[in-house]
């Protein structure tokens, strides 16, 4: 088990006071088997009405509704978390999807049918070539062993860039680049699942490692996949790792572009682009 502190604090600097409008705020960790929270604190300025709520896929979220004007938000979490899953490949997939193609049984594919549908559906020829090395029709080959291939191949494959750009890239901008953030990675890796018709989603939370992989920030971003007999595995196809106790998440969405920690907007006499900072720290507290 591990203990992490988790310090995020975001401003917006604003040029001129303006109305800020309701914020939605994805800070805090999924808790369950694995992750419970000892401690959280959320402290945010100007004053504020600050509502909670589960989402669709049962993240936390927290709206917070504004009752003054100002030229500066400020939003700062610190949490205190334990983490159990120190055993990431403790796991065993049903006998009938321990290899690949397999189907999914009509109940859960009902469940399941959202985190197949890919979203970029134009990439999905392309996807379909890049899989091709990986694995052709009429072969059989152990699913996870296809998974952790395809995972490392990304990892491997493609140049780690630090995007502050908010969204992802396509998949077929990634191929193309050879590069992209650990949104395009995952989101990538995602698609290719989808390609296979494996259910995936995309997940937002942090990261704690030392060094940092690549020169990432603590905040990060990964993948599961549904595997029947073993349930939603992660995958981090920025380090080319199953994720374990190093990883936190806080959201899950069908769509990488659904889930970001912090997203809102303002109303404003005069156009303006609010100065954003945005510091992150997570770290192992030793008992």
């Amino acid at each position: 088990m591990r203990r992490l502190q988790i310090e995020h604090e975001t401003t917006y600097e604003y040029a001129e006071t303006v109305t800020l409008l309701p914020h939605k705020l994805l800070l805090r960790p999924r808790e369950g088997h694995d992750v419970r929270i000892e401690s959280a604190d959320l402290t945010i300025s100007p004053a504020h009405h600050l509502q909670w709520q589960r989402d669709i896929y049962d993240n936390a979220v927290a709206w917070a509704s504004f009752d003054e004007p100002s030229s500066r938000l400020s939003i700062a979490s610190r949490l205190l978390l334990q983490h159990y899953d120190d055993q990431p490949l403790d796991f065993l997939v049903a006998d009938f999807a321990v290899f690949y193609p397999f189907q999914y049984p009509a109940a859960e594919r009902i469940d399941l049918e959202p985190y197949l549908l890919p979203v970029f559906v134009s990439d999905q020829p392309l996807l379909g070539a890049w899989l091709r090395p990986f694995w052709q029709p009429g072969r059989a080959v152990e699913t996870y062993t296809l998974l952790d291939t395809i995972n490392k191949a990304i990892a491997g494959g493609f140049a780690y860039e630090q995007r502050e750009q908010p969204g992802v890239q396509t998949p077929a901008t990634t191929l193309a680049k050879c590069s992209g953030s650990c949104r395009d990675s995952a989101t990538l890796f995602i698609e290719a699942c989808r390609n296979l018709g494996l259910a995936a989603r995309f997940v937002s939370g942090y990261l704690c490692a030392t060094p940092v992989v690549r020169g990432q920030g603590a905040t990060h971003a990964w993948s599961e996949v549904f595997l029947p007999g073993a349930g939603w595995k992660g995958f981090d196809s920025t380090s080319g790792q199953v994720v374990g106790n190093d990883h936190i998440a806080v959201a899950v969405s069908r769509h990488p572009e659904w889930v970001p920690p912090v997203s809102g907007s303002f109303r404003a006499a005069t156009p303006q682009s609010p100065r954003m900072q945005v510091a992150v720290r997570v770290v192992e507290i030793q008992a």
